[in-house]
């Protein structure tokens, strides 16, 4: 994408803390308890900021690498800092900030209805709805100074003017003379005609009455050490053709997630999109849930059950782009303004073509207000734990990552390209949400790989927990499609799970949504494909294709967790090796669910193999909640052994052995370990449980021997100072941990 000269960022232009470090005054106190406490916790942690950005950036000490690119760090956390101290000045405090929806759309004040709608380039505006027939003339809204338009609608007798789920719109005048109704940007719910495809959203008042309203009845679990996250779709979880609900997922599906051993759920698709296909991606109406699904407070049902069975649950948020709808989408309030008085940049800047969407104006003060605002409307209004950043990696460049192969360069990541307002959008972000839930956990969907995405912002990083490791699907893509077992270099395979930066925690996965869209296949039918329509019972042989594929499924999702981060995440129906693909209903497909739902009766009938695959998936969390390795510092590869196929490794207090010989089993095999001692079989993937051949013994006791002279690691084998022997079969994996000396 081309950017226009005048619109990108110069990096050697910044001011420097000088410039930018003033002291605080004329600080706003906002009245009440709970804001007084926020507002002077945040003027606390402001001063701290400055007081740190005195000195060298916590990022540069961790990282000396990124000395070369200080000027770039420092100006983009010196500008983090101006506008923190902007709004502490002028709104209270970043988290008074964040509170626009008690503002902005509908609320309730002193017996009334009031509604306002940031629309600058307005020359005149209504609300209309079902209450007044479709007339504005008798509401006309009237704009102050900062470009906001506000009406107050008294109740009638003790009733509400307008009535709870009807709808509604704002209609304004462009410089043009000419009118256009739009949804309310702030809107809560919206809904579209049932059985019309294509058909454009309403706004719905939703305002139900308070003892009608759900209250939540469970706490928030604890924050996970390590997130295993169950990716999900609620729309497409039924084993039906059709769109299944909140109600329907949290009474059939969370008790699945939960039996498999994941401490974390991902929602995709919650924020309302008029395109289904989309995977709810294309976002129409920041603020609504999605009403395919069900209301508002059924979704908040969803998250309760959530909850009472110790999951947390992290929305997917689309902060990176908006749908191009016109008439039911934030888009509808671009009339060609200057980027000023709209949500979006202008020309080039303001589309992403390969998306065909809008793109926010991260610098300006409204949007900011709209996008923070939106962030904390879903952590407290709903009690999400969390968030899963959407589209990353085109929010923080220029080129938005478009045909750009990111090598690692750290030229690529601090440059003219790189999106500063951005950037410093996402830090008042994740100050933002760490500060009003400090369990809360963030993911940023990220493929470049952009150093301190993952430090804290006092250290002059972006403040993200975690960033996903979109690296390792393609690699694994890359084996499963073009070579054979034979072919398959465990040294690459090694060096892609541990590509990463050790000071920056990561989520691993080999297949996540993306992988499983139409036009490709899941990893369980990439291995089995047709097979798996015809030898997947139990009663009969597996074929080698089968059996293979079985091996192989388990092998890589395991190997992708125990080496490849600091977290785990599985798309739904991975876990069981789903065959097929996804495709949502489309014009293309003559509007089918047909591939857009999962076969959830395949993994309960107990005469297939898919109840297998399954089986090792809630072993392998399991094994995680046991030992707790994914949190462990500890983390060595002691031996990748090419001709055998094998690879060892240890982390935490673990020894893990994978064997992806096609053929050859190895009795007396020899691995390196740490600690001396009586060492017994944790997990194996040859368990006749998980449709292995059982070729392990599990009550064998493994005893180690001393390896080399104490203190010379050049003498011990492969650099460990013990060793033990163990039987490894073909395309296997397994798992040892030391016994606990009996005490007396």
């Amino acid at each position: 994408m081309q950017i226009s000269s005048s619109e990108a960022p110069v990096i050697a232009s910044f001011p420097g803390i000088e410039a930018l470090v003033l002291p605080i005054q004329g600080l706003k106190i906002s009245s009440g308890r709970k804001s007084l406490t926020i507002s002077a916790l945040e003027s606390a942690t402001l001063h701290q900021q400055i007081e740190k950005a005195t000195s060298r950036l916590k990022v540069i000490e961790i990282d000396p690498t990124l000395t070369s690119h200080e000027d770039h760090l420092v100006s983009r956390y010196n500008l983090f800092l101006q506008r923190m101290q902007e709004i502490e000045e002028y709104e209270g405090g970043l988290a008074n900030f964040a509170l626009g929806y008690k503002k902005f759309g509908f609320n309730r004040e002193d017996g009334c209805i009031i509604y306002r709608e940031w629309a600058p380039f307005a020359q005149a505006a209504q609300l209309v709805g079902d209450f007044n027939g479709w007339n504005g003339s008798g509401h006309q809204m009237e704009k102050d100074q900062f470009g906001v338009w506000s009406l107050q609608i008294p109740d009638q007798g003790e009733k509400p003017a307008i009535v709870h789920g009807s709808k509604v719109k704002f209609r304004f005048q462009g410089k043009n003379g000419s009118w256009y109704d739009r949804i309310p940007a702030w809107i809560k719910w919206a809904t579209v005609q049932a059985g019309k495809m294509g058909a454009a959203y309403d706004g719905i008042y939703w305002e139900p009455p308070a003892e009608k309203r759900y209250k939540f009845r469970h706490p928030r679990p604890s924050k996970p050490t390590a997130p295993l996250i169950y990716e999900a779709h609620v729309g497409m979880s039924s084993k039906e053709p059709r769109v299944a609900s909140y109600v329907e997922f949290a009474d059939q599906v969370l008790p699945r997630i939960k039996e498999n051993n994941y401490n974390t759920v991902q929602l995709m698709a919650v924020m309302e999109h008029s395109y289904y296909g989309s995977f709810g991606y294309h976002v129409t109406n920041f603020f609504a849930v999605s009403s395919r699904s069900g209301t508002p407070d059924e979704l908040k049902y969803l998250i309760d059950k959530a909850h009472s069975l110790g999951l947390q649950v992290l929305i997917d948020v689309v902060h990176s782009h908006a749908s191009s709808n016109v008439e039911d989408g934030l888009n509808g309030f671009d009339l060609g303004q200057s980027s000023q008085d709209s949500y979006f940049y202008t020309g080039e800047r303001g589309y992403h073509k390969l998306w065909d969407s809008r793109l926010f104006n991260y610098n300006n003060w409204e949007v900011q207000r709209f996008l923070l605002s939106n962030l904390r409307w879903w952590i407290e209004e709903y009690q999400f734990d969390g968030f899963r950043f959407d589209g990353v990696t085109s929010m923080l460049y220029h080129h938005h990552g478009i045909n750009m192969s990111f090598s690692g360069n750290y030229r690529e990541y601090f440059s003219e390209a790189t999106n500063v307002d951005a950037v410093v959008y996402l830090m008042l972000a994740n100050e933002l949400v760490h500060a009003i839930y400090s369990d809360c956990t963030i993911v940023a969907e990220d493929v470049s790989g952009m150093p301190t995405l993952c430090r804290a912002v006092i250290e002059g990083g972006v403040g993200f927990d975690h960033r996903l490791a979109m690296g390792i699907p393609d690699k694994w893509i890359q084996y499963l499609k073009h070579k054979s077992d034979e072919e398959w270099s465990l040294n690459d395979i090694t060096y892609s799970l541990l590509n990463r930066r050790v000071t920056e925690k990561c989520i691993a996965y080999a297949e996540s949504h993306d992988q499983s869209l139409v036009g490709d296949k899941t990893f369980a039918f990439l291995l089995m494909d047709k097979e798996m329509y015809y030898n997947m019972s139990v009663f009969q042989e597996a074929s080698s294709i089968i059996q293979r594929g079985i091996s192989l499924h388990k092998m890589i999702h395991f190997i992708t967790m125990a080496l490849g981060g600091d977290g785990y995440l599985n798309f739904m129906g991975n876990e069981f090796g789903h065959p097929e693909w996804v495709d949502f209903p489309r014009e293309g497909n003559g509007w089918s669910h047909d591939k857009c739902l999962r076969q959830w009766d395949l993994v309960d009938s107990d005469h297939l193999r898919y109840k297998h695959m399954n089986n090792f998936d809630k072993a392998m969390n399991l094994l995680e909640q046991r030992f707790g390795f994914l949190s462990s510092t500890n983390v060595l590869v002691s031996c990748i052994d090419e001709s055998n196929k094998i690879i060892v490794f240890e982390r935490g207090s673990l020894v893990f052995i994978f064997n992806f010989h096609p053929l050859n089993t190895y009795s007396g095999y020899k691995v390196g370990c740490n600690l001396p001692g009586k060492y017994k079989v944790a997990l194996d993937s040859d368990s006749q449980d998980f449709g292995g051949l059982g070729r392990v013994d599990h009550e064998v006791e493994h005893f180690t021997s001393p390896e080399g002279v104490p203190g010379k690691p050049e003498t011990n084998f492969n650099n460990r100072p013990n060793s033990f022997l163990l039987l490894s079969p073909s395309q296997s994996c397994q798992v040892y941990y030391k016994v606990p000396e009996a005490t007396n």
